[in-house]
């Protein structure tokens, strides 16, 4: 609230954007209680990409009318690299925007010739850039409160679009954590059940609140909040971890934190990438690497793998 056009740059930068629906539809856009159901949640997340798209739109629009004329002699190229001179501050590449204009035209057959292109047709496409440059993944929040109904269209338009929906219920989640804390249950973030801790002494309102958990987990098959990040991290972001470490036979730092550090780096990264990711002088001084887990010598076009403990050896 109040960050205006700041908030849309910072999207620039970011590598995934979740928007926190309330899947009950149980608050206005402004986030005060209307009552379970009085408002439609799919109004909540179109909010959303109507801003982003008309935030692109707003880019696209400035020396558009040089763009025209350039789309009359250089045709699909022109479009293109037009688009992708405006954009690639915010990530877009010649791929996106290909993508992008390829699913226009598709759900738009009879558009107007690329010559004869007008605002409209630009604001169209501003809306398909978004779609595929900033595809948004939805945490339907307070699903466990809610009529699957209620958030029915929600799901499938954000699935339609490339995104992702998953039910999440943060309240449970918070419930569990503090639960375990208390060690009063086992409960493993994300898991689908959880246990209660042998010899626990609870009263009958504890017992029957996690019980009341119990049943949420599984009719939601989890509070879905570890479920959500870790498919964008690992399925859509396509990413890994890896565990610099200062010895590669003894994985602590000097406060005797076990593994203190873990990166996440795009899958096929090698060992002279994650010495980059790490920090520009130790990539500058590359000289080997060492796997912790078997001992061997890693080269520096050697590609990781998800969960490698790695030592870099680098000139000072």
């Amino acid at each position: 609230r109040g960050r205006g056009n700041q908030f849309l740059s910072d999207l620039a930068s970011c590598d995934a954007l979740i928007q926190v629906v309330d899947a009950s539809g149980g608050t206005d856009i402004e986030g005060n209680p209307v009552g379970e159901g009085a408002m439609d949640p799919l109004e909540e997340h179109e909010f959303l990409i109507e801003e982003l798209a008309a935030w692109i739109d707003g880019i696209l629009e400035n020396g558009w009318g040089r763009a025209v004329r350039r789309i009359q002699s250089e045709g699909d190229s022109g479009l293109v690299n037009f688009v992708h001179e405006h954009l690639t501050g915010i990530g877009a590449t010649h791929s996106d925007i290909l993508n992008a204009i390829d699913s226009m035209r598709s759900e738009n057959p009879n558009i107007l010739p690329l010559g004869e292109w007008t605002d409209t047709e630009r604001t169209t496409l501003a809306k398909h850039v978004r779609r595929v440059v900033f595809p948004l993944f939805v945490a339907g929040n307070k699903a466990d409160l809610a009529d699957p109904a209620t958030f029915g269209q929600l799901q499938s338009k954000v699935e339609e679009e490339g995104g992702l929906y998953v039910s999440c219920s943060a309240e449970s989640e918070l419930a569990l954590r503090r639960a375990s804390k208390a060690g009063a249950i086992d409960y493993e973030p994300g898991a689908s059940s959880f246990s209660l801790v042998e010899g626990i002494d609870l009263n009958d309102a504890q017992r029957k609140g996690l019980a009341k958990l119990g049943e949420r987990l599984e009719s939601l098959g989890g509070t879905g909040l570890d479920r959500i990040i870790n498919d964008i991290v690992y399925s859509r972001l396509s990413r890994m971890v890896a565990y610099p470490v200062q010895d590669e036979n003894r994985w602590v730092d000097g406060d005797g934190n076990v593994l203190p550090d873990a990166l996440l780096i795009p899958e096929g990264t090698t060992a002279k990438g994650l010495a980059y990711a790490v920090h520009s002088d130790l990539g500058d001084g590359f000289v080997k690497a060492v796997d912790g887990r078997s001992g061997r010598v890693l080269g520096a076009d050697a590609e990781l793998e998800n969960g490698a403990v790695v030592k870099i050896h680098a000139k000072t």
